[in-house]
């Protein structure tokens, strides 16, 4: 089966990424056919194209924002089964495959799509004022949303290292504030905070071992609230690089399919890198939504 090669152009020179391309899948033998976008809403109508013509497999060369936009593409439309989504690393961050130890760099995952291997994984459905989305990898509101918004207007010289930049700048402005969330409607947080995480893999922010429970195939979520204020950030974040916050007085854990979030009207949402919007939002799990190529 054929494989439509997806290609951000912000994840690098496009015309050197459709080289790189074309060289590490045609020494594997590998059927594709490349398509480049031009902004967020072309990869939509390249995935409705696809769908069209009966293409279920699909690549984007560029980090986990690319991928995200390619999941949003899918969801949109009636597949017989799961489609297929890879994923070719030449963006600044691509922490969703850490998940999967696959190669971080594009020829290294190219040789992947070779192979016979998927992973059926879940997604969550993210419900908020900007309407709905799909997410991959997590879903954040508070400081981390906010040091996101701070990453992407940084050089991309930065490299991986922009998000723990960002939120370290971005920190002493945030404003913590008073938050509700309830799982599966029984489960209860609130109180102050800083920051809400609702993952579905393991790693973000940069390389960050932010949810090291998560599965992306149990139907449910992994939510995380930071409490306490901003200076607390400083005893936290240091474990959660390493994934030995989860038992830090600050940090509260529940897992479950659905959430309601409450949040002040001002804290930003994103999603795999993405910025949403802002305010509250309701977030629920599709199981077995794609197949991920590993």
């Amino acid at each position: 089966m054929t494989w439509w090669i997806v290609i951000n152009p912000a994840a690098g020179v496009a015309t050197e990424l459709e080289s790189r391309v074309s060289e590490a899948l045609g020494t594997l033998g590998v059927k594709f056919e490349i398509r480049r976008s031009r902004s967020p809403e072309h990869v939509a109508e390249i995935v409705a194209e696809g769908h069209e013509a009966g293409v279920r497999r699909f690549a984007g060369v560029g980090g986990d924002g690319t991928a995200h936009l390619i999941l949003n593409g899918l969801m949109q439309h009636e597949w017989s089964k799961p489609p297929g989504l890879g994923l070719l690393p030449a963006g600044s961050g691509s922490d969703f495959i850490r998940t999967f130890a696959l190669p971080r760099t594009l020829e290294g995952a190219a040789a992947h799509l070779a192979t016979p291997d998927w992973y059926t994984c879940d997604v969550l459905v993210v419900d908020g004022e900007f309407g709905r989305r799909y997410a991959l990898n997590v879903v954040e509101a508070g400081v981390g949303a906010a040091a996101v918004g701070t990453a992407e207007r940084m050089p991309r010289w930065v490299g991986a290292r922009r998000y723990a930049i960002a939120f370290w700048l971005t920190l002493p402005r945030f404003q913590p504030g008073e938050i509700v969330a309830v799982v599966d409607g029984r489960k209860r947080i609130e109180g102050p905070a800083i920051a809400i995480v609702v993952a579905n893999g393991q790693f973000f922010g940069g390389g960050m071992n932010v949810a090291p429970r998560a599965s992306v195939v149990d139907g449910i979520f992994d939510l995380q609230v930071f409490r306490g204020p901003r200076r607390k950030a400083f005893t936290v974040m240091p474990r959660v690089i390493r994934g030995m916050h989860l038992t830090h007085k600050n940090v509260r854990r529940l897992t479950g399919g659905t959430v309601e979030i409450e949040v002040p009207s001002a804290w930003p949402i994103e999603a795999d890198g993405e910025v949403l919007g802002s305010g509250s939002i309701s977030i629920s799990v599709l199981p077995a939504a794609i197949e991920f190529k590993i």
